[in-house]
């Protein structure tokens, strides 16, 4: 029997926040939640969750400034980053090149999403 494995959503849209999270219970995960990218450097630090779901486009610290944060405090972090705009191009290659795991769309599936946790929490 495998520990249940904990992912940390991050996303300034409350409402999307809750019902994604509430998505990821269901898969059987724990969820931590954090509403900016600055917050989300301090709670990935403190639980280092097993995979991290997090929007770009966010006040304090948007997605990538986070997710370059957080590699440099664990270069084997996993992240998937999640958007509703076009993405940075220069921040979304450099990204790459630090293994960033995925980057989805907003709006998307509970599928897709299904999809992502089961692949990158295995």
């Amino acid at each position: 029997m495998s520990l249940k494995k904990t992912v940390l959503l991050v996303d300034d849209d409350i409402d999307l926040l809750e019902n994604t999270a509430y998505m990821i219970k269901s898969l059987g995960c724990d969820v931590v939640t954090a509403e900016n990218g600055q917050d989300a450097v301090e709670k990935y630090k403190e639980i280092s969750p097993d995979l991290t779901l997090m929007d770009v486009k966010m006040p304090k610290m948007d997605g990538f400034d986070a997710f370059f944060k957080i590699k440099q405090f664990d270069s084997e972090a996993k992240i998937v980053l999640i958007t509703a705009f076009a993405v940075d191009e220069k921040k979304h290659l450099k990204a790459k090149s630090m293994s960033l795991l995925a980057t989805i769309n907003k709006p998307y599936s509970f599928e897709q999403l299904e999809d992502i946790v089961t692949k990158f929490t295995d």
